[in-house]
């Protein structure tokens, strides 16, 4: 494989540029830039992607970017989507006015779903999201009595057809519950052999949480794979699933390997309880998923004035150490009827909502966009550092706020090492 140079690139707050070394898949070094006096031919990719001749000639050659003091991150994560769910607004007959409606809707448009719609529906949401950066995400798969395994289907085909682009993990998610769902057990166990990766759940469907997480729990024991759960996706102080979630994955030897969404109750509970929460919550080493488009578009419509912004406390969470991160949940849909795929337009409105304005507030939403996301979906080698898979994206800024006041297209994605199209073209230079 081609080796590639990206010089002068921004990996830091810092003035300091550095070069980065591409061999086959990886990142083989870091460096700070230095200049060199080597004489080089211009070329872009466009070029390299039109002509046959300098692909051929590419193999033994080393591509060298000067990136111009761009910013260069590790490939941007999307931890939480539901894609055979995307993209539905010219379906729905009217628009939710609340979480059970918006479930309600969308459990009715699930008995026109065909493998072949759910597989091309996701398709264009994982090409928006790659085109944005998402070089690695997971999505939630719905298996129930409508559905069967058809949405589990597709989404293993859409994972194999996309590698070139992501990398995808899927949650086998009972979104109509387990013990309401009957043969939902079977379902799901039948999930894990066909390759699930992760194992799902939700506080807010069946009557008894302590019998539905006790099957999620022994399921992902069995099967030695992570869990994610939805949880409190409500404004009621009353509701702490989490906490029973908590102590389930301390009983169970599961910390780190948890993640839950939503969990907006937290923000309805007085700060003294809330913060009594979140140290259990981080003692539990939980991860925790803000979905803020969903959160404030659904939560709040009770109140009728002192509205609530109706997302969970990101700061007081962060405080105790939880590891709190931000994902898109629904693209286009009776959850979320706006979004693009691009996780920056996230972080801006999480931003405004959570009162992250500063500058180090961006650089945290960067860091929960790169390297929080990554914790919590246990990737090892990923990263900038000499040795870890090679998902990189440039942006044409110098600073992370200036990323996230103007939320730029790339001008390049990498994805294990190979340079994705781009309507951007980059100028290359070639040894």
């Amino acid at each position: 494989m081609t080796s590639q140079i990206i010089r002068n690139c921004r990996i830091s707050e810092s003035n300091e540029l550095h070069d980065l070394w591409i061999r086959d898949e990886k990142i083989e070094r870091i460096m700070p830039s230095t200049l060199d006096g080597e004489s080089i031919v211009d070329i872009r990719l466009t070029d390299i992607e039109e002509d046959e001749e300098q692909r051929a000639r590419l193999p033994g050659q080393t591509l060298t970017l000067d990136a111009q003091g761009a910013l260069l991150l590790p490939g941007l994560i999307e931890p939480h989507i539901h894609l055979e769910k995307a993209l539905l607004l010219d379906r729905m007959s009217g628009d939710a006015a609340s979480l059970q409606e918006a479930i309600s809707m969308t459990a009715a448009l699930k008995a026109g779903f065909t493998e072949e719609d759910m597989i091309e529906r996701s398709v264009e949401v994982i090409n928006k999201l790659s085109g944005y950066g998402v070089t690695q995400l997971r999505c939630h798969v719905e298996v129930d009595p409508m559905l069967q395994l058809r949405a589990m289907s597709s989404a293993l085909e859409v994972k194999e057809r996309m590698r070139s682009k992501v990398d995808m993990q899927i949650v086998v998610f009972p979104q109509e519950g387990i013990a309401s769902a009957p043969g939902t057990v079977e379902l799901m166990e039948e999930a894990v052999r066909m390759g699930a990766d992760v194992i799902g759940g939700i506080t807010y469907v069946d009557p008894d949480l302590e019998e539905h997480s006790k099957f999620v729990f022994e399921l992902a024991e069995r099967s030695n794979l992570p869990i994610d759960f939805h949880a409190d996706f409500s404004l009621n102080p009353e509701d702490a699933g989490i906490i029973h979630i908590a102590r389930k994955t301390v009983e169970y030897g599961y910390q780190g390997n948890v993640s839950a969404g939503h969990v907006t109750s937290l923000a309805a509970m007085s700060r003294e309880k809330a913060s009594l929460y979140a140290g259990q919550i981080a003692e539990a080493g939980l991860h925790l998923m803000t979905l803020p488009a969903t959160d404030l578009y659904l939560n709040g419509r009770g109140d009728d004035y002192n509205v609530r912004r109706g997302i969970a406390p990101i700061g007081l969470l962060r405080d105790h150490g939880v590891n709190v991160i931000y994902g898109s949940n629904n693209i286009q849909n009776a959850f979320t009827p706006f979004g693009s795929g691009n996780p920056l337009d996230v972080a801006w409105l999480l931003g405004h909502a959570a009162f992250m304005g500063s500058r180090k507030d961006t650089e945290t939403l960067v860091e929960m966009a790169t390297y929080g996301a990554a914790k919590a979906l246990g990737l090892r080698d990923y990263g900038l550092w000499a040795g870890a898979q090679a998902d990189l994206v440039m942006f044409p800024v110098q600073s992370k706020r200036q990323l996230i006041i103007e939320r730029p297209r790339p001008i390049g994605v990498w994805k294990r090492g190979c340079l994705l199209a781009n309507e951007n073209s980059l100028e290359w230079r070639m040894k």
